[in-house]
């Protein structure tokens, strides 16, 4: 059997572990001074090795555990190409929700994808009298391939300590006089040309394999044409998610239990429903509307990803949303948290409310300076949601048998009032009848054919008229030149609905 063979066999569970950025954060990095265990053996430099260095080769931090990522960036800056870290990782095909950086044989079959030709990569180094001879024979080929201008990718420990991780480097000289390694160190800043001994070096390599032999992993970078890829452009690559399920990675084990995920752009969904019921969630009321409200209203997604995180009943839902959020929820459905970018849902209420909050970050980042009217206007317009004679349609729902009371009472404020209100009138001076006025308000356009030009023409004009008001006046036309009899005019309007169970997406 190959030693490709064999890593593809054996290895997936060990080499998982590659460069894990969290235990590097808490080593130091390498010094000149050996390694305790290093002179196991291991003999000093035969003599023969002169010494090498690739100059100019620009230095690239890695980003979380994405060190042979960063690594490949690196050499093809020196070759003129601008592939980053992120852009391999999407190379390479690596699944975003496996939580990690490649491994040493997604790293070679990325470098395959664009046209390297590394060769034999794996290496059985036994343990017996053969190991000293061994690692001085794959030394001496990695200075071969550096006089050749050739660098090399190596994976090896990252220090000596008992639960280091895996790490890969990119070799780029070796000092003779100073028996030095000369490497380029992705896990910290300012790590360009770091020097370690070579003594340290060969100890750090072999990594544990079988009983009685290591592996060796070195991947030269020789190329004979390179072909470079044209990603297409999107808001978030798949490297931004994968950044983004290792920074939820331990806020789900802060929760406990079991979080299945699923990356239904531009969110990540989670919670304690079933696997088969958060892809049912995922793939069809969440895909849905995002299509639908980006195709209507919003050009861009959210600027950072979204977790969702679904709670199957009120028990979980209100612990987790305490444990996520420091306090209590404050709503039985769900909300959304901007501090934390999260949706948190309690999805057995129904999934109304979840179309509500997939609304807010939308705004957020569409409309940043959206006046709380507008923005709980279009959230709550769509908790009742269905398709009608268009792809999304808000339907009548639970908040309007209160603001026809309201209207009845002669307590509900003039638009151009509740237009001006700030977060804290809003949603403090009797925020039931705020909402439900905002939402039958946004209705009421959406019922005569002009809520997506009221959008538009909202945003665009915000800057000389940030309520909203002069706007809804231009868009109602004639009705919107006498506001107060507008107002009569939607009153009546709203009395005169009945509210019927919509269907549901």
């Amino acid at each position: 059997m190959t030693p490709h063979r064999i890593l593809l066999t054996l290895l997936p569970s060990l080499m998982w572990l590659a460069c894990q950025q969290e235990t590097i954060a808490q080593t130091r990095p390498h010094t000149d001074r050996p390694i305790p265990n290093a002179s196991s053996g291991v003999p000093s430099n035969p003599g023969q090795l002169g010494s090498v260095v690739i100059p100019n080769v620009p230095f690239i931090q890695q980003k979380p555990d994405f060190c042979g990522e960063a690594c490949v960036e690196m050499a093809l800056r020196r070759l003129g190409h601008r592939v980053s870290q992120d852009d391999f990782f999407t190379i390479s095909g690596v699944d975003p929700l496996l939580g990690r950086g490649v491994v040493a044989r997604e790293l070679v079959s990325g470098l395959k994808r664009l046209g390297f030709e590394p060769g034999k990569v794996w290496y059985d180094i036994p343990r017996a009298q053969k190991r000293q001879a061994t690692l001085e024979a794959q030394f001496a080929q990695l200075h071969r391939d550096l006089r050749a201008s050739v660098p090399s990718i190596i994976c090896t420990h990252y220090d000596s300590s008992p639960n280091t991780t895996q790490h890969f480097r990119l070799v780029l000289g070796y000092d003779v006089k100073r028996d030095e390694v000369i490497y380029h160190e992705p896990a910290v800043d300012g790590g360009s040309y770091r020097r370690m001994a070579r003594r340290e070096m060969l100890a750090l390599w072999p990594l544990p394999y079988r009983p009685d032999h290591d592996l060796v992993i070195r991947i030269p970078l020789k190329y004979t044409r390179l072909q470079i890829p044209r990603l297409p452009r999107v808001e978030h690559a798949a490297a931004d998610y994968v950044q983004h399920v290792m920074k939820l990675q331990p806020t789900l084990r802060r929760l406990r239990g079991r979080f299945p995920m699923v990356i239904e752009p531009p969110f990540v969904v989670t919670g304690t429903v079933s696997p088969r019921e958060l892809r049912a969630h995922a793939r069809g009321l969440i895909r849905w509307s995002v299509a639908e409200l980006k195709r209507r209203y919003f050009a861009r997604d959210p600027a950072q990803i979204v977790t969702i995180y679904l709670f199957g009943d009120r028990p979980s839902y209100e612990v987790n949303a305490r444990r996520l959020t420091g306090q209590p929820a404050g709503t039985p459905f769900g909300f959304y948290s901007p501090s934390q970018h999260a949706l948190i849902m309690n999805i057995s209420t129904g999934r109304g409310t979840l179309v509500h909050e997939i609304v807010h970050p939308f705004m957020e980042t569409n409309f940043p300076d959206c006046p709380p009217w507008f923005n709980e206007g279009m959230g709550s317009l769509y908790e009742g949601v269905g398709r009608r004679n268009h792809p999304i349609w808000g339907y009548l729902n639970w908040r309007l048998p209160g603001l026809q009371q309201a209207i009845r009472r002669g307590a509900v404020p003039a638009f151009a009032h509740l237009m001006r209100m700030n977060e804290t009138q809003f949603y403090e001076q009797d925020s039931g009848t705020n909402y439900a006025q905002s939402r039958y308000l946004l209705y009421y356009l959406q019922d005569k054919g002009l809520l997506q030009t009221y959008y538009h023409a909202f945003v665009k004009n915000h800057g000389k008229d940030p309520t909203g008001y002069q706007t809804l006046k231009q868009v109602l036309g004639e009705p919107g030149r006498d506001m107060t009899a507008f107002q009569r005019t939607w009153e009546q309007h709203v009395l005169g609905q009945k509210r019927t169970r919509p269907p549901v997406k």
